[in-house]
């Protein structure tokens, strides 16, 4: 969660490859994804977002709009009660 309320203010978010970060962030398009144990790569892609204005603008801007388009409560909330639909019938 807290990685879709930064993309929704256009902070680029550099992670770990890891639970459902890469269902939610497309490395080096909407944010960063590395491997776990990778603090290297995660010192490299934050330096280069911090001395790069416009790669964190691009960054910032895809992964706003990935939310806006993907995340966003009138596209989230109707899967969840179909979800919860599914789930009540089936109990």
């Amino acid at each position: 969660m807290a990685a879709l309320e930064a993309m929704a203010c256009e902070v680029p978010v550099i992670a770990s490859r890891v639970g459902g970060l890469p269902e939610v962030i497309d490395d080096g398009v909407t944010g960063f994804l590395c491997d776990p144990n990778d603090v290297d790569a995660m010192v490299e892609r934050a330096v280069a977002l911090a001395r790069d204005a416009e790669l964190r603008a691009r960054i910032g801007h895809a992964a706003a709009k990935h939310v806006r388009a993907h995340f966003c409560r009138d596209e989230i909330v109707p899967r969840y009660e179909a979800f919860y639909r599914e789930v009540l019938e089936g109990a």
